[in-house]
C-alpha cells in the first residue's frame, strides 16, 4: 500500500466516531454506495436511530479523505453533483410548465369594490367568506363569481380550522376549495419557520399531471399573496426541484408520494412544520398501491390534532372512510354525487354509427362546427396514434396524449393545448383524470370506455367548474355492449341517435380501406365491463 494511503488508514483506525442521526444522515446523503459499511435503519421514520456495524466507513479516494460527518453542515449546493448536461436535442426544451417561482407583490392598489358580485339567491359569492384580499384578488383575475356546491360546503367549515372529507369528482372545483383554505390560513398567521424547505402546508396527489395542474392552479390563486409554492414528482428534473428546495423557505409544496419520501431521505425537505395536510384522489392512492408511502409521509407529520387535514374522493368506499378517520379528526364530510356532473352541466350525445363511419363523423363534427378545443377518447395506444396521424392528413391540428409520449413531450403537449396552439388533443385515460383545461367545449369518446367510471372521468374535462360543454360518443356494435353498464353508472338513459347523411363523407385525403379493422376489443355481450371495475355487478349511483 502507498505511504500516503497507509497514512490516511492508520489515522482512520485511531479515531473515535460517534455515529448520530444527524452525522449519519449527512454520511448517507455524500457518500457513494459502498460495501464497506452497512447501517441499519430503525423505526417508522426515515433517519431514525441509524447503528453503525462495526465496519470501516467508506473511503473518498478521489478526495483523498474520508467522508466523515465533521462538525458544520455543507451548503446544500454541494450536497448533489451537478447531473450530467443534457442530450443535445434536448437543450432547447425548456421546462414547459413549472417555471422558477416569482413571488409576487401584494397590489395594495388593488380594492374589494373592483370586484363586484351582485347577490343572486340561492348562490353563495366568495364575498361571503373570510377570505383574505389578496386572494380574493386572484379569484376576481379568475373570475370565480360564485362558488360551486363543494366549495361553498367546505370553505364554510375548513376556513374555521375544521378537518374535511370530500367526495367529489374532478371538475366540481374541489381544488379551488382547498387552495383558498390552505393559502388564507397561511396568510392569517404569517409565521416564519426557522427550518428552510420547511412547508407550512403540504398537498399530495398520485400523478404528475395532478400535481403540476394543483400547482398551476395554486401559482395562479396566490400571485398576490408573496407565498413560495414549489411542485416536487418523479420522472424529470430532480436537480431543478432540489435547486427550489434548497436554503429557502417554502410556503406550500404539492408533491407526488414517491418523489416527497425520496427528498425526505436525502433532508432536502422537513415535514415537522405542516400546518395543513391535503390528499387529493385517496381513491386512486389506494388503487395505485401509494397507501405505505402515504402513512410513512404522514409518521412525519405533526400529529393529526395539531394539524388540519383535508382529504379528497372520486369514491368513498369502506377503504377510504377508514383511512379517513385514521388521519383527519371530525371532519366534516361534504358527498357530491356523479350526476351532478354529467346531468347539469353537459350535454350527453350518442351516434350509432358503424366502426368504419366512425373518421368521418369525427372530421365532419370537428371541421363543420369549426372547434378549437376538443378532447378526443380512444382506449388503446395504437389507436389513437392512428388516430392522430389521419386527423392531420386533413389539416386538423391536434397532438396525441397516451403512455408512449415521454414525460417531458406529455407536458409540453398540455401547455400547448392550454395555449390554443392546435385544437384536437387524442388521448387515452391517461389524460381523463385530474388534468385541468380551461374552455374545453367538446368530448368526443371515439371508442366507449371499458369502465363506466372512465366516462364520467373523460366528459368531466369539459363543463369544469361550473360552465356547460357538450360531450359525444361513438357506439358501434361492439361499443353497444357498455352502454348500460354506463346508464345503470350515472342513473339516467343516455340519448343515442343516428348522425345526418352529409355527416358521413369521408374526406378525399383519408383511403376509406383503412378504416375497415374493428377499432374496439371484441367483448363477450355478457360481459360489457373490465373485471375490477365498478360496472353493473358493482356499480355504484
Amino acid at each position: 500500500m502507498p505511504d500516503h494511503l497507509l497514512t490516511k488508514s492508520c489515522r482512520l483506525n485511531r479515531e473515535e466516531i460517534t455515529m448520530t442521526k444527524k452525522t449519519a444522515q449527512y454520511q448517507m446523503k455524500n457518500s457513494a454506495p459502498s460495501s464497506s459499511a452497512t447501517f441499519t435503519v430503525e423505526g417508522p421514520i426515515f433517519g431514525l436511530n441509524i447503528i453503525k456495524d462495526g465496519k470501516p466507513l467508506s473511503f473518498d479516494r478521489s478526495q483523498g479523505k474520508k467522508t466523515s460527518p465533521g462538525k458544520t453542515r455543507p451548503e446544500r449546493a454541494r450536497e448533489i453533483p451537478p447531473p450530467p448536461p443534457p442530450p443535445e436535442e434536448e437543450l432547447v426544451e425548456e421546462e414547459p410548465v413549472v417555471a422558477e417561482p416569482v413571488l409576487a407583490v401584494p397590489d395594495d392598489s388593488w380594492d374589494i369594490s373592483l370586484f363586484d358580485v351582485p347577490p343572486v339567491e340561492g348562490r353563495i359569492r366568495f364575498h361571503d367568506f373570510d377570505i383574505p384580499l389578496s386572494i380574493m384578488h386572484g379569484l376576481a383575475d379568475l373570475s370565480f363569481n360564485y362558488c360551486t356546491p363543494i366549495q361553498s360546503a367546505v370553505i364554510e367549515h375548513t376556513l374555521g380550522g375544521g378537518d374535511a372529507t370530500g367526495r367529489a369528482q374532478t371538475g366540481t372545483g374541489k381544488t379551488a376549495a382547498f387552495l383558498i383554505t390552505a393559502l388564507t390560513r397561511l396568510l392569517r398567521s404569517p409565521i416564519k419557520t426557522k427550518k428552510t424547505a420547511s412547508p407550512r402546508a403540504l398537498i399530495i396527489a398520485p400523478t404528475r399531471e395532478l400535481v403540476l395542474q394543483i400547482a398551476d392552479d395554486c401559482d395562479t390563486l396566490s400571485r398576490y399573496t408573496g407565498l413560495n409554492i414549489v411542485a416536487v414528482y418523479g420522472g424529470m428534473d430532480y436537480q431543478k426541484q432540489l435547486s427550489r428546495l434548497a436554503g429557502r423557505q417554502v410556503d406550500i409544496v404539492v408533491a407526488t408520494p414517491g418523489r416527497l419520501l425520496d427528498f425526505q431521505r436525502r433532508q432536502a425537505i422537513h415535514l415537522g412544520q405542516v400546518e395543513i395536510f391535503v390528499i387529493d384522489e385517496a381513491d386512486r392512492m389506494l388503487d395505485m398501491g401509494f397507501i405505505p408511502d402515504v402513512r410513512h409521509i404522514i409518521y412525519s407529520l405533526p400529529p393529526k390534532t395539531k394539524r388540519q387535514t383535508l382529504l379528497f374522493s372520486a369514491t368513498l368506499t369502506p377503504e377510504v372512510t377508514s383511512l379517513s378517520s385514521q388521519w383527519t379528526k371530525d371532519p366534516v364530510i361534504v358527498e357530491i354525487e356523479p350526476e351532478h356532473v354529467t346531468v347539469d352541466n353537459v350535454e350527453e350525445i350518442v351516434y350509432l354509427v358503424t366502426a368504419e363511419q366512425k373518421f368521418a363523423l369525427l372530421f365532419n363534427i370537428i371541421h363543420l362546427q369549426n372547434l378549437d378545443r376538443v378532447i378526443i377518447f380512444g382506449n388503446r395506444r395504437d389507436e389513437t396514434r392512428k388516430l392522430t396521424d389521419m386527423l392531420k392528413q386533413c389539416n386538423i391540428k391536434c397532438e396525441l396524449l397516451s403512455g408512449d409520449v415521454d414525460q417531458k413531450k406529455r407536458m409540453q403537449t398540455l401547455e400547448n393545448f392550454k395555449a390554443g396552439k392546435f385544437r384536437a388533443l387524442v388521448a387515452t385515460d391517461v389524460a381523463g383524470r385530474g388534468i385541468h383545461i380551461e374552455d374545453v367545449s367538446h368530448v368526443i369518446n371515439y371508442t366507449l370506455p371499458y369502465d363506466p367510471e372512465d366516462y364520467v372521468h373523460r366528459i368531466g374535462r369539459t363543463a369544469r367548474a361550473g360552465k356547460s360543454g357538450t360531450s359525444i360518443s361513438f357506439a358501434s356494435e361492439e361499443d353497444s355492449f357498455y352502454i348500460p353498464d354506463i346508464e345503470e353508472y350515472i342513473g339516467h338513459k343516455l340519448h343515442c341517435t343516428y348522425p345526418e347523411e352529409q355527416w358521413l363523407k369521408l374526406p378525399e385525403t383519408i383511403d376509406a380501406g383503412k378504416l375497415k379493422s374493428s377499432s374496439s376489443r371484441p367483448r363477450d355481450k355478457s360481459r360489457s365491463f373490465r373485471p375490477g371495475s365498478r360496472g353493473r355487478n358493482g356499480g355504484k349511483k
